[in-house]
């Protein structure tokens, strides 16, 4: 089976791969056009965020067998056109939950304790204590809002804090002893702090809204390490002012293009941005809850492992 890398990865994939026999071909600066005229020639493609696998790339890849993106999510492929054309998907969100777990769980207690405010007004020179007494997470009740592999992840962590956890998901039956499944308005009735980790899909699209918000009861704390279009940017922020929401973590944003390139590529920024990035309640983070050194190789091995597993059926 002849598989065409366009993305970098850890040096584990191609190791695994190349042990177990497949030909692997590198491509990591080719144009889409021009890999597009080439990608007949493959039975496998493993990429991350380069560029969109859409329907008229799929239409070039004869003979596709499977795409391997090599992260949790699948958006910036057409699914639904590359699974009535028979080709297998596969992602490898085991591979950073723990990572991501982690992240939300530190950009919630950096909240709650004001460590940046803190750490930048010493920085300058100022010791101001009772404007950083920070509230401690004991007690919260915090709602995680999508209860799969990233969901799972953060609520383990919370296990060591004398906190209640509720979990809402689109799926029954996903609460375990770490989470109890409640309704969306019971979580939004309970929560401190509400923390995103969805998908992308047209159900969570712009999700966190105007109406969202005032259905929470209480002013309440927003993570998201999950997608940024989920989230409407003036929407929180205007509630950010108004102190319904206390304070955001967002490690992602709305206006962050599917490959992930900089925000800062364009000369003016959306005015909900810089309205944004100017409020001292928020921790922004750039898009790396799961890009830590351990998850890049446990990523890595995950597709490895799923692409060599798989070989049977991709034949």
């Amino acid at each position: 089976m002849k598989i065409l890398h366009i993305d970098t990865n850890h040096p584990l994939l191609l190791e695994t791969l190349i042990a177990q026999g497949f030909e692997n071909v590198e491509d990591y600066s080719t144009s889409e056009e021009v890999i597009k005229r080439t990608i007949h020639n493959y039975q496998g493609i493993v990429i991350r965020s380069r560029f969109k696998i859409d329907r008229s790339f799929l239409d070039a890849a004869t003979h596709l067998k499977f795409i391997a993106r090599v992260g949790a999510g699948l958006e910036n492929i057409d699914v639904p056109y590359a699974e009535s054309r028979g080709i297998q998907l596969i992602s490898a969100p085991e591979g950073n939950r723990n990572a991501v777990g982690e992240h939300t769980l530190g950009m919630l207690l950096s909240l709650f304790n004001k460590l940046n405010k803190a750490d930048k007004e010493v920085k300058a020179g100022q010791w101001n204590r009772e404007a950083n007494r920070g509230i401690e997470l004991d007690g919260k009740t915090v709602g995680i809002i999508g209860y799969g592999n990233m969901g799972k992840a953060f609520a383990k962590k919370l296990r060591g804090f004398d906190c209640e956890v509720l979990c809402n998901d689109i799926k029954p039956n996903m609460g375990d002893k770490n989470a109890r499944q409640v309704s969306l308005e019971e979580l939004q009735k309970k929560a401190d702090v509400i923390s995103l980790h969805t998908p992308w899909t047209p159900l969570t699209d712009k999700m966190i809204d105007n109406t969202f918000i005032a259905a929470v009861q209480k002013p309440f704390w927003l993570l998201n390490t999950a997608r940024g279009k989920s989230v409407v940017t003036s929407h929180v922020v205007s509630a950010l002012q108004s102190g319904k929401i206390l304070g955001a973590g967002l490690d992602v944003l709305e206006f962050e293009k599917t490959s992930f390139e900089s925000l800062f590529d364009s000369e003016e920024l959306p005015q909900a941005l810089k309205q944004l990035l100017a409020l001292d309640n928020v921790l922004i983070s750039p898009h790396v809850a799961g890009w830590t050194v351990e998850s890049k190789e446990q990523l890595a091995k995950v597709i490895a492992d799923k692409i060599v597993t798989g070989f049977k059926s991709f034949s």
